[in-house]
């Protein structure tokens, strides 16, 4: 006889893996050995998943575009869960041609990104915590009062393709927590996991953002070198906004293999 677990579809053992994983997450991944040998598991798991194992088959290019209002045409993005605790969900996310899933946060949240088919790309932000006096992007006082508290202090981590055949992309609470996807070339879908769930009840809401332009360049008198411009992050203005109009995400069965938990 096979062993039970070679018989127990891929998505069950990432189910299963991802709960013993989150079960007590650390505060700071740097807290944790146990939970970042869990998490490397994980990695490896959600690395080897394709679309064939969650029985999905990649949509074909659409010629109709991406609707602008969520009463006109489909959704640009639609959702399929496949499971949920309160420890962690677990789902697709399929985006249309050309569609995106803007600037967003994931408070206090662990997550992990795969690409099953098509090409993302994702560009990754890091929220500063302190407010430095000097070499900011831009002057927050230029903006009316009232948007003045709306304003976070960030800089860009990456921006990069993502395929099938790619990693996963880990955000953690503190790292590449704010991210943009957006679908490239034709229609894409990415396995999703995020630890714990969001939760407007527990402080975990979706938070949209925009950035905000640079200022003009001023001269100075001290230059950097190219090897310290390359080494430095880009640091950026996002101002909070609310869901983007042309932004909505629908939902859609799952007809993968059932998970149990």
């Amino acid at each position: 006889m096979m062993p039970q677990d070679s018989m127990t579809s891929i998505v069950q053992r990432l189910a299963r893996q991802a709960r013993v994983t989150f079960r007590n997450p650390p505060l700071t991944v740097e807290a944790s050995k146990t939970f970042l040998e869990n998490q490397n598991k994980l990695k490896s798991m959600m690395t080897e998943v394709r679309a064939t194992d969650l029985k999905l088959v990649p949509r074909k290019m659409e010629t109709s575009p991406v609707a602008p209002h969520p009463y006109r045409g489909v959704p640009p993005v639609t959702y399929m869960q496949i499971c949920e605790t309160d420890e962690f969900s677990m789902g697709v996310f399929l985006l249309r041609n050309g569609a995106s899933i803007p600037l967003h946060d994931h408070p206090g949240m662990h997550g992990m990104l795969k690409v099953l088919y098509g090409k993302l790309r994702i560009t990754c932000f890091d929220r500063l915590d302190k407010m430095y006096p000097d070499a900011t992007p831009g002057d927050p006082h230029s903006l009316p009062p009232f948007q003045t508290g709306a304003l976070r202090r960030s800089v860009v981590r990456s921006t990069g393709d993502y395929t099938d055949e790619s990693m996963p992309c880990i955000l953690s609470p503190d790292r590449d927590n704010l991210h943009q996807i957006d679908a490239v070339d034709g229609p894409t879908a990415f396995l999703d996991v995020l630890a714990p769930p969001y939760d407007p009840d527990d402080g975990r809401d979706c938070h949209y953002y925009e950035v905000l332009p640079p200022p003009p360049v001023r001269e100075t008198g001290a230059k950097k070198t190219p090897r310290e411009a390359h080494d430095q992050p880009m640091e950026v203005w996002l101002m909070e906004i609310p869901q983007p109009p042309d932004f909505w995400c629908g939902g859609e069965p799952y007809p993968g293999p059932e998970v149990s938990l």
